[in-house]
C-alpha cells in the first residue's frame, strides 16, 4: 500500500493520528447517522445489509463469533444481528459513537417481537466494547470473523489493521472490509467525484456546523488503496479466496478473504 495509514494528524506519529481521529468522530457523533444516511441517500444502509447477505453463511452458525471493528454506531453489527446464531460484538475506540450504539440496541431489542423490517434480529445478543482495532482484547484465533465499514480507512496503519485483524482469526475464518473506493464506470465516474469532493463537504459542514470531518472525507478516500490495491494487501497478510464487489461502479466496495489454515 502506498498510503500507510489515515492522513490525519502527524505524519510518522500513530498516536497523534489515532488522537485525532477520535477527537473528529465525537465531535459528529450526534449527526453521525443522519449525514450517512442523507449524503449516500441511504446507501450506505444497503451496502451493510449487502455485505451481512454476503457472510450469512458464517454468521448462521450457533457458536460463531464475529467483530465488527471501528463499528461507530453499530449498523454494520446491527446488520450481522439479523443473521447471527451466535455472538456479535462491535468494537470502537471512539466513546460518544457507542453511546448512540447503544441507544440504537435499545431501541431494536425493545421493538416488537416480528418485526423483520429492521434488522432487530439478535440484537439483544450485540455487545459493544470499547478498543482500538490497533490492539484489540480478543485472544489469539478466537473469531469466526472480522470486518470494518468505512472505518478501516481511518486507522493509523493499516498494515497493522490487517496484522492484527488475522491475529485474532481463527484459521478459515474471514475478514470483510466495506469501504470507500474507486469508481470505475466512465461516465459516472466523474459526476461522483464532482459531487463527492465540491458539493459532500458543503453539505455536510453546513448541517453538522463541522468542517474538518467532511473535507478529510474525500481526502482520505482519494489517499486509499483502490480495489485491486486492497486485495494485493489481504493477499500479502496471508488472506485466501480473496475477491471485492463493487457498489454502484466503485462508490464502495466489499472485500472479502480467508485466513490460511496452519
Amino acid at each position: 500500500m502506498e498510503q500507510k495509514g489515515s492522513p490525519l494528524g502527524s505524519t510518522g506519529q500513530p498516536q497523534d493520528t489515532a488522537r485525532a481521529v477520535q477527537e473528529m468522530f465525537a465531535r459528529v457523533a450526534p449527526r453521525y447517522d443522519f449525514l450517512n444516511h442523507l449524503l449516500s441517500a441511504r446507501c450506505d444502509l444497503w451496502w451493510r445489509r449487502a455485505a451481512a447477505r454476503e457472510l450469512r453463511e458464517i454468521l448462521e452458525r450457533p457458536d460463531s463469533i464475529a467483530a465488527d471493528l471501528c463499528c461507530g454506531t453499530g449498523d454494520l453489527a446491527f446488520a450481522f444481528a439479523r443473521y447471527s446464531r451466535g455472538i456479535v460484538v462491535g468494537a470502537d475506540f471512539c466513546h460518544p459513537m457507542l453511546v448512540v450504539a447503544g441507544q440504537k440496541r435499545s431501541r431494536l431489542t425493545s421493538s416488537v417481537t416480528g418485526n423483520t423490517s429492521e434488522p432487530t434480529q439478535g440484537a439483544a445478543r450485540t455487545r459493544f466494547i470499547e478498543a482500538d482495532t490497533l490492539q484489540l482484547p480478543f485472544r489469539d484465533q478466537s473469531l469466526d470473523l472480522v470486518s470494518a465499514a468505512f472505518g478501516f480507512r481511518n486507522l493509523a496503519s493499516y498494515e497493522d489493521g490487517l496484522r492484527e485483524m488475522s491475529r485474532v482469526l481463527r484459521p478459515g475464518g474471514a475478514i470483510a472490509i466495506l469501504e470507500f473506493s474507486r469508481v470505475q464506470w466512465p461516465v459516472f465516474g466523474p459526476l461522483f467525484r464532482l459531487y463527492f469532493h465540491h458539493v459532500l463537504p458543503v453539505i455536510g459542514t453546513a448541517v453538522s456546523g463541522e468542517g474538518g470531518p467532511y473535507q478529510y472525507l474525500p481526502n482520505s478516500v482519494r489517499n486509499f488503496p483502490d480495489q485491486d490495491a486492497l486485495a494485493r494487501a489481504l493477499r500479502e497478510h496471508g488472506f485466501v479466496k480473496v475477491r471485492y464487489r463493487n457498489f454502484m461502479g466503485g462508490i464502495a466496495a466489499l472485500h472479502v478473504g480467508f485466513k490460511a489454515g496452519p
